[in-house]
């Protein structure tokens, strides 16, 4: 099948322990409707058997497969150049029409081809939310790779205004970007027979989810509390739960059931630059109770219960109301799935494919123009 676009091949970067990686398959699933082939070069972590059988249901999907290290993680510098020379070789090989970057650093790469960076999150902005205080000094050089990358890239994006902005706050990044929304299909996440279940999930060893205030109010409320998710940490440890039923980490059906059968969702979230499983619990029929941050308030607007992240008796009274309240539960799980079909991966699709064309369309360049311009950009990463 031609692609409808006028683009045929991409080459996107994924990480492997997060949000990022369910949001390039249904990225990658769209574009593969519309006809664009996808390069995915995966890093962080060895595939895991349920990410493999994810990307088994994508014959448009190609799979080059590492584990070098994030540039969030411990001491990642080596890695982080490794896995750099290995994209410009995948690059050569695949000679794909634009390079779409789920991180940072490789912004600053050479590539020939022209690029889009989508910022998901950063851990400047990550830190101030958790710590309430400015990164240490420890992560400056982060700093810098984020700068270059952000620099180096042809365009840039993110999936809410707030975190478009936070970019110019931590980064001086000041030239602006598209907002490219998340997606999640209806066909997957569908609401089913509610019961009294008050489900939240995510990477539970991540203090941005702030599961510690739904393990705080879990003893004194009347319906039992499930989370689901990772709780073992990419730089080692695993986090355990108390007060609460943890689930583990499940395959995407099997959370698609739980997200199902629960009538409330609560993520008290104090750093979420989209809320990915918030669109999935809202998909699925669940009224959110959601942490007061503006890039929830951008995304769900008045379709949420918000409360302050550390207010733990804001949250449980937040949660009491839901639980007697079953008119006002069902009100807000109502307008919650109202918003959430608005983020609909067609509407995905057709913003992330005028962003490729944004950063093609200004190119106007010939295949030898574009080399020359990607020898501009290594003589840049080898000056800094």
């Amino acid at each position: 099948m031609a692609a409808e676009s006028g683009i045929s091949r991409v080459m996107m970067t994924a990480d492997t322990v997060g949000g990022v990686w369910s949001h390039a398959l249904e990225l990658a699933s769209g574009l593969g409707r519309r006809g664009v082939q996808v390069a995915l070069a995966t890093m962080g972590s060895p595939i895991s058997a349920m990410q493999r059988a994810e990307l088994a249901r994508l014959p448009s999907v190609t799979l080059h497969e590492s584990s070098y290290r994030l540039e969030w993680m411990a001491d990642p510098w080596a890695d982080v150049r490794a896995a750099g020379e290995w994209l410009l070789r995948l690059e050569r090989q695949w000679q794909p029409d634009l390079v779409h970057l789920n991180q940072f650093a490789f912004g600053a790469l050479p590539f020939v081809a022209p690029t889009l960076l989508v910022a998901h999150s950063c851990v400047l902005s990550w830190w101030r939310a958790v710590h309430g205080e400015a990164a240490p000094v420890e992560w400056m050089r982060y700093r810098r790779a984020v700068i270059q990358g952000l620099a180096g890239a042809d365009l840039v994006g993110a999936p809410t205004r707030v975190m478009l902005t936070s970019l110019a706050h931590n980064y001086g990044h000041r030239q602006g970007g598209m907002v490219l929304p998340n997606a999640r299909s209806p066909a997957t996440y569908a609401p089913a027979r509610k019961e009294a279940l008050i489900l939240s999930a995510g990477r539970l060893w991540d203090a941005a989810k702030n599961l510690s205030a739904l393990e705080a109010v879990a003893p004194r409320l009347a319906w039992p509390v499930c989370v689901a998710g990772s709780s073992a940490q990419p730089t080692g440890g695993v986090r355990k739960s108390h007060g609460v039923t943890a689930l583990g980490e499940l395959a995407p059906e099997a959370l698609a059931a739980q997200f199902a059968r629960a009538a409330i969702y609560a993520l008290p979230a104090r750093y979420e630059p989209f809320g990915q499983t918030a669109l999935e619990a809202a998909l699925s029929g669940c009224a959110l109770v959601l942490g007061d941050v503006p890039s929830l308030r951008e995304v769900w607007g008045p379709a949420a219960i918000y409360v302050p992240p550390n207010d733990h008796e804001a949250l449980y009274r937040a949660l009491c109301r839901l639980i007697a309240g079953k008119s006002l539960r069902e009100r807000y799980a109502h307008k919650a799935r109202m918003r959430a079909l608005q983020f609909s991966p067609e509407r995905m699709l057709d913003a992330y494919l005028a962003a490729y064309r944004q950063v093609l369309a200004p190119q106007g360049l010939n295949a030898d123009a574009r080399v020359a311009l990607a020898g501009q950009r290594t003589e840049t990463v080898c000056a800094s």
